[in-house]
């Protein structure tokens, strides 16, 4: 799930750098980039991907 939600935010940085919209900079497409990229690595370190090891 996090997965997913990086790509969408990766999506919205790329639109927001490639149209060159005018944001504040809490919402600059570095600073969605950076947070993508938190949560693509949440999800390869394991957290939220909705899987439970070992239990049936």
């Amino acid at each position: 799930m996090l997965g997913i939600a990086a790509a969408v935010l990766f999506f919205i940085a790329f639109l927001i750098n490639a149209a060159e919209i005018a944001t504040n900079d809490v919402f600059a497409s570095t600073n969605v980039m950076l947070i993508g990229l938190i949560l693509l690595a949440l999800h390869v370190a394991g957290i939220g991907n909705g899987r439970r090891v070992g239990r049936r």
